[in-house]
């Protein structure tokens, strides 16, 4: 078999969810696993954030997925419903759903007035992406009150900026002012949020990115308490000696500064490693830092192993994880690590290794 797989420590996401109950003790949680759990696998993660309160999901076929699973805890559509097969389905399999246009209320008006649904009624604060209008909410919200068919009603915001230093002060304010006009639990904190201000630890946190052991800041360096949940981990499977002047690679972008020995990794662009990562890109070969050489292709890595005297086909190397955060190899590559982790390829081609402690 090709040696790349994706390595999934259990215990560390467990540990992961138990800093963010710590830092929220009085709030509960949603656990936020969208894009397949942030490519760590959907069922893999619902089982080891089993104590969360609640997980929250992009389709209805995840959410289907997970209550067929065996989860009765909240299932939570983040986009909502698209149609009234959608809404029929969350209705039947007890979903909550975000509620965020007038096009999905028209929806509600439509169900059998013997289902009940629960509701996260999202307010535009100023992400300006989803919600409604803080001059639209108070129809909205008397609508929702009024209606039977409506078991609990969430009001959900998202901020713009929790990880940058524009921060969150306009956005929170209009939080605290809907606080006081509106008596239901409210939802507003993400990752960011959750470690920077504990004013948003309201009735409901959305932790995401966090869970997973990656930093929701540009930095490379992890918040204390969290820990790598994915190991991208690879081989050598070919190595070259080269001269002074030498390409590698498409374009022959690089050029040996002098001779040089380098080996090839098994794993690609196609395997879900950025393709933009320039030379000098760290990587971990036999447990020693060193870098990329020359472009990214579709199935292999060129990695530079001049001072790695031991290193030869079969060398362990590992693309990020344990020993090389996620986040330093995505601001290499002038992404964040995010898009690196949802990127993982299917496990037809990047197989999944469960595994504790």
């Amino acid at each position: 078999m090709r040696p790349l797989k994706a390595l999934i420590n259990i215990d560390n996401a467990r540990k992961n969810l138990s800093f963010v109950r710590s830092l929220a003790p009085s709030s509960k949680i949603m656990a936020t696993m969208k894009a397949n759990a942030y490519g760590h696998g959907l069922n893999y993660m619902a089982s080891a954030f089993s104590e969360a309160d609640g997980f929250s999901v992009l389709t209805i076929n995840e959410a289907v997925e997970l209550r067929e699973s065996g989860y009765e805890k909240k299932i939570l559509l983040l986009e909502g419903v698209f149609d009234k097969e959608d809404l029929k389905i969350a209705a039947a399999f007890n979903f909550d759903v975000v509620l965020h246009n007038d096009y999905q209320l028209s929806l509600i008006r439509q169900l059998s007035s013997k289902k009940k649904i629960s509701v996260h009624l999202k307010v535009n604060t100023g992400m300006n992406r989803l919600g409604f209008s803080l001059n639209n909410l108070p129809k909205v919200h008397s609508f929702l009150k009024e209606d039977e068919r409506i078991s609990e009603i969430v009001l959900m915001s998202h901020f713009a900026n929790a990880d940058s230093a524009k921060g969150i002060e306009s956005q929170l304010s209009e939080v605290k002012m809907l606080r006081s006009n509106y008596h239901e639990p409210f939802s507003v904190a993400n990752s960011a949020a959750i470690l920077n201000n504990q004013d948003t630890h309201l009735e409901w946190i959305r932790p995401g990115i966090m869970l997973y052991g990656a930093n929701p800041f540009d930095l490379d360096d992890l918040p204390g308490g969290l820990l790598p949940v994915m190991t991208l981990r690879s081989e050598i499977i070919a190595t070259q000696e080269i001269k002074k002047g030498d390409g590698v690679g498409y374009g022959s972008d690089f050029r040996a500064p002098n001779d040089m020995r380098i080996g090839i990794v098994a794993c690609g662009y196609a395997d879900g490693y950025p393709r933009h990562a320039p030379s000098g890109t760290p990587i971990f070969v036999d447990g020693i830092e060193t870098q990329t050489v020359g472009r990214v292709s579709m199935d292999m890595i060129a990695v530079d192993i001049s001072s790695l005297l031991n290193t030869n086909i079969g060398s362990s190397v590992e693309l990020w994880g344990e020993n090389l955060g996620v986040d330093r190899v995505a601001r290499s590559a002038n992404t964040v690590g995010y898009e690196l982790l949802c990127a993982i390829s299917s496990p037809s081609r990047v197989p999944v290794e469960i595994y504790y402690g």
